[in-house]
């Protein structure tokens, strides 16, 4: 009868003794089993642990991630509490020195105006309160317009150290290539020259306008005048805002749709453009006094 075995053969390397060993197939075979299933259980072994290292890893930075928002939430919390503070501080602020100069008038007891705080207005009323009282040198002989202590009313000089590169009216629009209106004048010069207001007013609006970019627009009083400045890089006001002739308001730049550095200065009545060269000092514009705007 036939037997299926392997022979391993062993010689002694001293004596010469030549052993023999019958290894059988089944046992060779179960060998090569263990071998097999003990290495695909060592890689499932040492992939359940490598995806638990990242697990934990992940809830260690998750940790620490809660806990930075943790410290970071109790300071926004404790800046909140301040704000609050300093808040309530101003409303009481400037309702008094409105009603002791007789901008507002008082319709409730001192006691009961300075008690209810800022709770009936928000944070932006009360500071663009308190920046107009700021700003407008208050009198007590005055009215509570805002109109009354503005003098210089007519945009009468160039809001900008430049040269006149686009002017009123009909002109080749360089984005379109065809004939369109211009409403205003465009005026170049260096990004960052200063920008100043062309006449006493109020500025109605300042922050980003679609096509003009960063503009601002000041109303300048019972002549129904309004000026506009657009394409600004910075600008130093907000609405509600009192401004004075030659303040500085803002900063050329090439914001919206634009080419070059350079502001576009339009001057409306009753809201239509006109042409604000009827309005200039011929005076150069180096003669007028700068101050910035707060």
């Amino acid at each position: 009868m036939r037997k299926n075995y392997f022979i391993v053969v062993l010689a002694h390397s001293t004596h010469g003794r030549i052993k023999r060993l019958h290894i059988p197939h089944y046992a060779v075979h179960i060998v090569l089993s263990l071998a097999l299933f003990g290495s695909i259980a060592g890689i499932g072994l040492f992939s359940s642990y490598g995806r638990m290292f990242l697990k934990v890893s992940e809830l260690n930075q998750l940790r620490a991630e809660k806990a930075a928002l943790e410290l970071k939430y109790g300071q926004l919390v404790e800046l909140a509490e301040q704000r609050d503070v300093q808040l309530e501080s101003l409303g009481n602020l400037a309702t008094e020195v409105s009603i002791a100069f007789g901008i507002k008038r008082q319709e409730e007891d001192s006691a009961d105006v300075v008690g209810s705080g800022i709770g009936s207005a928000g944070y932006s009323d009360s500071y663009q309160q308190f920046d107009f009282l700021q700003q407008v040198q208050v009198s007590s002989a005055a009215g509570g317009s805002p109109w009354n202590w503005l003098e210089n009313t007519t945009p009468s000089i160039w809001p900008v150290q430049g040269r006149l590169s686009s002017s009123f009216g009909k002109r080749l629009d360089p984005f379109l290539g065809k004939g369109a209106f211009h409403s205003g004048v465009d005026l170049t010069a260096r990004h960052g020259t200063p920008v100043v207001a062309a006449a006493d007013g109020v500025v109605s609006e300042s922050g980003w306008s679609g096509r003009y970019g960063k503009r601002i627009m000041i109303r300048h009083g019972h002549n129904e005048l309004s000026s506009n400045y657009a394409h600004l890089s910075e600008y130093y006001t907000t609405p509600g805002q009192v401004v004075r002739r030659g303040e500085v308001i803002g900063r050329v730049g090439r914001t919206g749709r634009t080419t070059a550095p350079h502001v576009h200065y339009e001057v409306r009545y009753r809201g239509t453009p006109v042409n604000p060269y009827k309005y200039l000092r011929r005076a150069s514009p180096q003669r007028a006094s700068l101050t910035l705007a707060d």
